[in-house]
């Protein structure tokens, strides 16, 4: 039977900073994960965290010779999702629109052309969507 996975927000600072790394490297040894973090603390907390990790169903680990190899359970988009949700739910209401203007705030005049641009597919297509009633 599959762990549930709780949701992210609940990792202490150290155990999002594995996440992370593992996030990034797609899988990772504790050796390499503790040389990513800064200031990190020894061998055996980064082990420790990342049994906690596994705990929590964050990350799996296989075995390659004596070492594990730590990965993510997630896939980096999904989580980027769930976190995302999280953040929505409890910053902004659940309003997609009030995190853009917090996001743009009011200088949104920083943003590149490209940017700009890409906000506005993103905004057409949305708009396209809601007026097919979610069918796009």
């Amino acid at each position: 039977m599959a762990k549930k996975i709780n949701p992210l927000p609940v990792l202490s600072r150290r155990e999002r900073q594995i996440l992370d790394i593992l996030f990034r490297r797609k899988q990772a040894t504790a050796q390499e994960i503790q040389a990513d973090i800064p200031d990190a603390p020894g061998n055996s907390a980064i082990r420790a965290l990342l049994r906690i990790l596994e705990d929590k169903g964050h990350v799996q680990h296989r075995e390659a010779g004596p070492r594990y190899v730590y990965l993510p359970v997630q896939r980096a988009d999904v989580a980027r999702r769930g976190a995302l949700r999280h953040m929505l739910d409890t910053f902004f209401d659940g309003s997609a629109a009030g995190a853009m203007a917090a996001l743009l705030g009011e200088d949104g005049g920083k943003l590149t052309p490209a940017e700009l641009e890409r906000l506005e597919a993103i905004l057409a297509q949305a708009r396209a969507k809601s007026q097919n009633g979610g069918a796009a």
